[in-house]
């Protein structure tokens, strides 16, 4: 995604990184765009304390963390020049509603650019345990619906497969528990699984072992938008743009 940048003519005055986690992607952003206000902005108030002994000398204009839901941002309307969401949507329990506000609080021909996770990644580790422990995820062409929905222009989306092998389930729930990656169903169970149902996912991991160990499948979506300028006003009147010829 950084490297998709060098391809894009953007300068924005403010940037927001989208789910941020640690702020990685933030400090890289603020690195890019040496002139920017970068917005580090988590749910997890816990991810963005974990990012700030790195920010705290990184530059003359580190990037600020704040704790908020991706569906209600505490941002004013068309501020943001750059939205940035680097595999944060597939946590959203309405992603369409994160789109809304990420259209909101970007300025009239800023730029969104996120990547998520798409339907068939974990699809071997759901088969086994059940679509109740391991949730969905949404397919490239619903996001693109959702774009359209939310009031972007000209979106583009794209998708990466890429398969993991592990040397066996355990390897993959250690990688998966390591990287901070659960179950967020509203639904899910809350207590244990115990460990009969451990030992009945790791069997029938085993059975989808290859030659060469457990491969694993991950779906990687990539989208960006435009906003484009608002063709209506806020009490319904249409807005007639006029040039003039030279």
């Amino acid at each position: 995604m950084l490297e998709r940048l060098d391809y894009v003519k953007l300068a924005p005055r403010r940037v927001l990184d989208a789910g941020s986690g640690p702020a990685r992607d933030a400090r890289a952003l603020a690195k890019r765009y040496r002139k920017a206000d970068v917005l580090a902005v988590d749910f997890s108030q816990a991810m963005l304390h974990a990012g700030r002994p790195r920010l705290r000398f990184f530059q003359r204009r580190p990037p600020k963390p704040v704790c908020a839901d991706l569906a209600r941002l505490p941002l004013a309307s068309t501020t943001i020049g750059l939205v940035w969401s680097n595999m944060a949507l597939h946590w959203a329990a309405d992603p369409l509603a994160a789109l809304q506000e990420f259209h909101r609080v970007l300025a009239v021909e800023g730029l969104l650019m996120f990547s998520t996770l798409g339907p068939d990644t974990l699809a071997e580790l759901r088969s086994a345990a059940g679509a109740g422990r391991v949730h969905s995820f949404a397919d490239m062409h619903d996001l693109g619906d959702m774009l359209v929905a939310a009031g972007f222009a000209e979106p583009v989306m794209d998708m990466q497969r890429i398969t993991v092998v592990y040397a066996d389930g355990a390897a993959l729930l250690a990688d998966l528990r390591a990287s901070g990656q659960t179950c967020a169903l509203s639904g899910r169970a809350r207590g244990l699984a115990g460990r009969q149902f451990r030992a009945a996912l790791m069997e029938k991991l085993a059975a989808q072992r290859g030659a060469g160990g457990l491969s694993v499948s991950y779906e990687v979506v990539y989208g960006h938008a435009w906003k484009a300028a608002p063709r209506r006003a806020a009490d319904g009147r249409a807005i007639v743009q006029f040039e003039r010829r030279r």
